[in-house]
């Protein structure tokens, strides 16, 4: 059950990506990456989300590839819309 989403990105890609880092770690997962691509994983009551991403012009495009059955694509999409602040 995968999610894919697109994430506008305002200012500077690595403005974006340092408030996506900060989110994932303050939940005390992985994120691993640069301005072009890279991945991350985290733990949410003891279930895992991760998943990818790549940087193409202003967007940040997220595939989930693993998360909770239960857990919309919309919550995650929503949470990192709000995290990274577009």
């Amino acid at each position: 059950m995968s999610c894919n989403f697109s994430l506008p990105i305002s200012g500077e890609p690595q403005a974006t990506l340092d408030k996506a880092r900060k989110a994932v770690q303050s939940q005390g997962g992985t994120f691993n990456g640069d301005t072009a691509a890279g991945n991350f994983s985290v733990s949410v009551f003891g279930n895992t989300i991760s998943g990818s991403y790549t940087v193409s012009g202003g967007n940040m495009i997220v595939d989930i590839s693993e998360k909770p059955f239960l857990l919309p694509c919309s919550a995650i999409e929503g949470y990192l819309k709000n995290a990274i602040g577009s």
